[in-house]
């Protein structure tokens, strides 16, 4: 097969949504097919060490989400002669804005089926950029409009789909979870960490992701707060950068954790990153955005039990004590639960083993739905020819 990946990011961006987009584009292309990504231009560095092909389009950095580029692919004809070139057999669109829309417009000309994927929580998105329920509801109604026009519509978890119904799409959802590059961590990374970042003997907490206040950040800080309260001793790495850096740390400040708390900002290497996975004693999540969060499943591949809030997509994959624990959205029930964990290490280490066991599904497992599905929608695509 010859497939098209769309995506409004990518490399080098670490997002969710570009994360998952390389890792279809990387794992296809392993199991023998064309697979190109078709986003925004960036600096990948040196292309030959990719298995899989890279269509680019201009694009400039946009103001109020820095961290991202948008562009006119339409305008940009070496884009478009690279295009002209291409016979995709499947397009699939992880996006609805430029890049699906693109996708869009590829399917329509040469008369080839698209699946797209609901990714994030685009309400909650749109809500916080402009303010404007008003704006976020009109903008939504595009989204669902978008989705209207491919032949099929992935989710990545239960949750994720039927947040997509709420928004009001009425069609078949298919459900494809995302997957993980499943690897036995090197406990050599613990020490680098360590070193790299002054951590100290005491027991560690992690979170990774956007430094923004939709991934419920304050819930952590609050938590921690009431354990220096009472006593408790910890480490709190935060992992990422976002809009919100210098309001998070202020509050850091405000609350008095400081000493505690270390934001070590966005990191590339992944033995450092890994190290961190390995260090901490609980991984705490308790966004209510995400859908189907690659981190938690990374946490789970190095033996780190998550706490996540109860009904979350986060949580879909646990079962609260057994490979992960729950808690209520709220700061006194996550202090709660990291008490009763950290003051039973050994039992909250036997649970990191069983999230181990459990959690992680290779990419390798999940792509060849991916391309069962893809050849499904082809064969259907010809009989209607």
């Amino acid at each position: 097969m010859k497939i098209g990946e769309f995506s409004d990011s990518f490399l080098p961006i670490i997002d969710g949504v570009g994360r998952v987009v390389y890792n279809y584009c990387e794992t296809i292309a392993l199991k023998g097919h064309e697979c190109t990504a078709v986003v925004p231009l960036d600096k990948f560095g040196y292309r030959g060490r990719f298995p899989f092909e890279i269509i680019d389009y201009y694009s400039k950095k946009v103001p109020i989400m820095s961290s991202y580029d948008a562009g006119l692919p339409p305008f940009d004809i070496h884009y478009n002669a690279r295009m002209d070139m291409t016979d995709f057999d499947i397009v699939h669109v992880h996006t609805p804005f430029i890049a699906g829309i693109e996708g869009i417009k590829y399917a329509r000309d040469r008369n080839v089926p698209i699946v797209g994927t609901f990714h994030s929580k685009y309400y909650d998105d749109l809500l916080q950029l402009t303010g404007s329920k008003r704006i976020a509801g009109l903008g939504t109604d595009m989204v669902i409009a978008f989705y209207n026009h491919c032949d099929e519509v992935w989710a990545v978890s239960e949750s994720s789909g039927e947040t997509l119904r709420s928004y009001g799409y009425k069609g078949h959802i298919e459900v494809i979870p995302n997957g993980m590059m499943v690897k036995e961590p090197d406990p050599a990374n613990i020490a680098l960490a360590k070193e790299r970042f002054g951590i100290n003997d005491d027991p560690c907490l992690l979170f990774v992701g956007q430094q923004n206040w939709k991934k419920n950040i304050l819930r952590v800080l609050e938590a921690c707060k009431l354990l220096k309260d009472q006593g408790y001793r910890f480490n709190l790495i935060l992992v990422g950068k976002g809009p919100h850096e210098e309001e998070i740390k202020k509050k850091i400040k405000e609350l008095g954790i400081e000493e505690e708390c270390r934001c070590v900002g966005h990191i590339l290497d992944e033995k450092l990153l890994s190290g961190l996975y390995q260090l901490a004693e609980l991984f705490v999540f308790p966004s209510l955005y995400d859908n189907a969060p690659m981190v938690v499943r990374e946490a789970a591949n190095a033996g780190t039990p998550s706490v996540t809030i109860k009904g979350s997509s986060s949580a879909e994959i646990m079962e609260d004590g057994v490979n992960g624990f729950c808690c209520e959205d709220n700061s006194e029930s996550l202090a709660g639960v990291l008490i009763n964990a950290l003051s039973d290490l050994e039992k909250t280490r036997k649970i990191g083993l069983n999230a181990k066991k459990t959690i992680p599904v290779s990419w390798d497992k999940i792509i060849d739905k991916v391309l069962d599905r893809y050849q499904y929608l082809i064969d259907e695509h010809h009989k209607l020819l």
